[in-house]
């Protein structure tokens, strides 16, 4: 372990392996975690209220997946011999690119099947990590921003969902109230991005949903009955929906997810290593990922989530220039604590739909963004790759618009094709294999 002297560093180690002084450890830990909270929680809320999960079973799903992330980034932060963990300042949480999948499989063959696929899909991405780490060359950003474009878009669609009502002949069905409370929410997180300043400007998710709890509440919109019965300090059962499921086509669709999540951390992982002055090894990567397939197993085991590295704490890395990995340990110790409070996780899971979809809408339209930015990058010039980003998300949001376009298939088609994400990584990957990696024939002379 590094040393200290009178409360400083020890200046002879790596800026990642110093260990600052108790106090910095705390604030700068619990700004990492209120930057990645909402974002973390998000996946938890909005899955349970797709599957039709009672608030109690969303609460429980919350801490579990704060105490799964928790987990995960300690592991990642700190790492295990030289087998898992990338050691650098990372901090994990539910990825977005699982909910679309989830939410079908949940439909098709229940949750116990989510949950069975994403053990599977676990297990898989522990055993093909150092190979992908080898093979990162066939994920390039015309296949990542393209994806990660449709994971944005084929949820924006859940969002609408928690603002208007799932019900359309309810009475409620898109009421102004719920309209106006949403609307306003998000002009909050826009007005707090344009004018704040620091730590508050990171915050402005956060504080949207707290603005618009409070509305709400003043609305008669809250119902926090559940909250009084939840106790303070508690752990999820492990396998809480019975024993696990393995249906083909979930697993197939959890590991093509998982391939993705892969794509996704690759390019964060490799971003801190530069920032942090500690350049990231396929030796490296490979224990990063890894760690990402213990989330799977973890996440199955626990009612959790898979996770992802988190691109917002990558971003606060770079705003602060605070290198130590135990900052991110800090950060992963706070998740478990609240992880453990079920209390918590009852009052978060009992936050109104237009809150949480005013929110996810932001969030998931940001993703987007950054799908977007990721495709600047791409040469589109002479080149199959404009080609390859129209078909991916064409044929990605294809079961979007038009959710019964697969029905006459068999259940295990409906899931693969079914699911915007998977179908789109799918045919990026394809697309670019046959564009970019394959010799051209030559015209006859």
């Amino acid at each position: 372990m590094p040393r200290e002297y009178n409360g400083s560093m020890d200046t002879s180690r790596h800026p990642v392996d110093q260990v600052l002084p108790p106090t910095r450890l705390a604030l700068l830990g619990l700004q990492h975690v209120l930057a990645m909270y909402t974002g973390c929680v998000t996946v938890p809320l909005v899955f349970g209220a797709a599957a039709g999960l009672d608030t109690s079973t969303i609460g429980l799903l919350v801490n579990a997946d704060l105490l799964v992330a928790g987990l995960i980034t300690l592991l990642q932060a700190l790492g295990i011999g030289r087998v898992l963990g990338i050691r650098l300042p990372v901090v994990a949480g539910a990825t977005f690119t699982a909910v679309t999948p989830m939410i079908l499989i949940a439909g098709q063959y229940g949750v116990q099947a989510v949950y069975g696929s994403m053990i599977a899909a676990g297990l898989f991405g522990i055993l093909v990590a150092v190979p992908f780490a080898r093979a990162v060359r066939f994920f390039p950003p015309v296949v990542t921003g393209s994806v990660i474009t449709v994971i944005g878009l084929s949820l924006i669609g859940v969002a609408a969902g928690l603002i208007a009502g799932v019900d359309p002949t309810a009475a409620d069905y898109a009421a102004p109230r719920r309209l106006v409370l949403a609307a306003g929410i998000v002009l909050l997180i826009v007005l707090i991005a344009r004018f704040a300043r620091g730590v508050l400007a990171q915050l402005g998710v956060l504080l949207g949903l707290v603005g618009g709890t409070l509305a709400a509440i003043a609305l008669g919109m809250t119902d926090f009955s559940s909250v009084s019965s939840a106790s303070w300090l508690g752990i999820t059962t492990p396998f809480h929906f019975g024993a696990p499921q393995f249906p083909v086509a979930a697993v197939v669709s959890m590991c093509v997810v998982m391939l993705v999540t892969f794509t996704e951390s690759t390019a964060d992982m490799l971003a801190v290593g530069e920032m942090t002055g500690r350049p990231v090894t396929p030796r490296d990567l490979a224990r990063g990922l890894a760690a990402e397939g213990v989330s799977g197993v973890l996440g199955g085991v626990m009612n959790g989530f898979l996770d992802t590295v988190f691109g917002q704490n990558v971003g606060l890395v770079g705003i602060t220039k605070v290198r130590s990995r135990y900052v991110a340990a800090t950060a992963g110790g706070i998740l478990v604590l609240l992880g453990l409070a079920p209390k918590l996780g009852e009052v978060v899971a009992s936050l109104p739909g237009p809150v949480v979809g005013a929110a996810g809408l932001v969030m998931f339209a940001t993703v987007t963004a950054i799908g977007i930015n990721i495709l600047r990058a791409v040469d589109f010039d002479d080149t199959g790759n404009l080609l390859i980003v129209a078909v991916s998300i064409g044929v990605g949001m294809l079961p979007v618009v038009a959710p019964k376009i697969y029905h006459t298939f068999p259940a295990w088609a409906q899931v693969i094709g079914g699911s915007a994400i998977t179908s789109a990584a799918l045919v990026s990957f394809l697309l670019n294999v046959l564009f970019n990696h394959t010799a051209r024939r030559r015209s006859p002379v």
